[in-house]
């Protein structure tokens, strides 16, 4: 199964991938062949896509998403109304590949259907935060800010969640769901205690802390074995929004 791997920033996510490719190289059902990044940045300060693809000799490739915004005029990449069109030179940019799958770890620009269409139910993301809990009829801890959201809302555990990337974003079907990890707030500290304005530093240590662990024990668990069972063929869909794993209809994807 030819991957490329699609990333902003420090691509830990993309390091864990490869190295297990690495590891398993005689067995490994999946193969990285190109690494893209929608920031090019040659000091490698920001985003280190180009020195991981170098470090594991895969293709690299870029193409700046602020700059194609700033060619249109504007300085921020807020107006959605234009992505349709750089997701198109990108299923242009990465066509000569014939990728089976899109991975994308940690790339922070929401994907149009220009691009979702063309990698219909082939793109997979890894959220910070259990998809499967719900809240009036909506998934409760989506977004960027989800890994917060579930502490101050009294969460006890933590867990990481592989999906499928659909046009509504965090609404994709659920792959696998990490084992838990425990909340740990700062002694005699609440949720409660968390939300006053004064604590928002306290909060954001918090939240970093619980995303650094949440990573390392959640994303680099469970992305890497999910690319191997969709590399083996263990997921199906129906469609519908049902996800098959062995044959097996399995409510809200397998968890570890």
């Amino acid at each position: 199964m030819k991957i490329a791997c699609f990333m902003s920033g420090s691509g830990t996510n993309v390091a864990k991938i490869l190295e297990n490719q690495s590891q398993e190289r005689a067995s490994c059902p999946y193969k990285v062949i190109l690494v893209f990044s929608d920031v090019y940045d040659p000091s490698n300060e920001k985003c280190k896509a180009q020195p991981i693809a170098s470090q594991y000799g895969v293709d690299y490739k870029h193409s700046d998403i602020m700059e194609f915004y700033r060619r249109h005029g504007q300085q921020t990449k807020r107006d959605l109304s234009l992505r349709p069109e750089y997701d198109r030179r990108i299923v242009n940019l990465i066509a000569e590949y014939d990728l089976d799958l899109v991975a994308l770890c940690g790339y922070m620009s929401i994907l149009t259907t220009a691009f979702l269409e063309k990698y219909e139910a082939r793109v997979v993301n890894v959220h910070p935060a259990d998809l499967s809990v719900m809240e009036a009829g909506k998934r409760k801890y989506t977004g960027i800010n989800a890994v917060r959201d579930a502490i101050l809302a009294g969460e006890k555990t933590l867990h990481s969640t592989t999906h499928v990337v659909r046009p509504e974003v965090d609404y994709g079907e659920i792959l696998m769901r990490s084992p838990p990890i425990e909340v740990v707030l700062p002694e005699s500290f609440s949720p409660q205690d968390l939300r006053k304005a004064e604590n928002m530093e306290i909060l954001k240590r918090v939240v970093e802390e619980h995303q650094a662990r949440l990573k390392e024990n959640g994303d680099w668990v469970i992305y890497p074995k999910t690319l191997e069972m969709i590399g083996e063929g263990r997921y199906a869909f129906n469609g519908e929004g049902n996800v098959y794993v062995d044959g097996v209809l399995t409510t809200n994807g397998l968890r570890l």
